[in-house]
């Protein structure tokens, strides 16, 4: 019986995290990072909305500005600077890439929403 206790706490526990709207980054100093785009293994996210147009919800939670750069076919179709303290929304076409870039340290919470194609 306490064996099944443990398991239906740690079942709990981790459908609680699983269950999390939102992803946290620590992005190290010169670095640019793949957020979403590219697919399974090489993006830093998972958007479950990457089969249409969506919207990234991005809050610099970080202590420096970093940027935020959108790529369309291998194109820069955007980029943002985003201040600590700030959150900004960025469309994403279906196809496009979300990348952040840094000089410092910055932590940076993403999480995204549906953009009804």
């Amino acid at each position: 019986m306490k064996n099944y206790l443990i398991l239906f706490a740690m079942l709990f526990a981790l459908q609680s995290y699983a269950q999390k709207d939102h992803t946290i980054f620590e992005i190290k100093p010169q670095q640019s990072m793949l957020m979403t785009g590219k697919g399974p293994g090489q993006d830093g996210a998972i958007n479950p909305y990457k089969d249409g147009n969506s919207i990234a919800i991005v809050e610099n939670i970080g202590k420096y500005t970093f940027s935020i750069r959108v790529q369309y076919k291998g194109k820069i179709f955007r980029e943002i600077e985003l201040t600590p303290g700030k959150t900004t929304k960025v469309p994403l076409k279906k196809g496009s890439e979300l990348y952040f870039d840094t000089e410092k340290l910055t932590k940076v919470k993403l999480e995204f929403m549906d953009g009804l194609n």
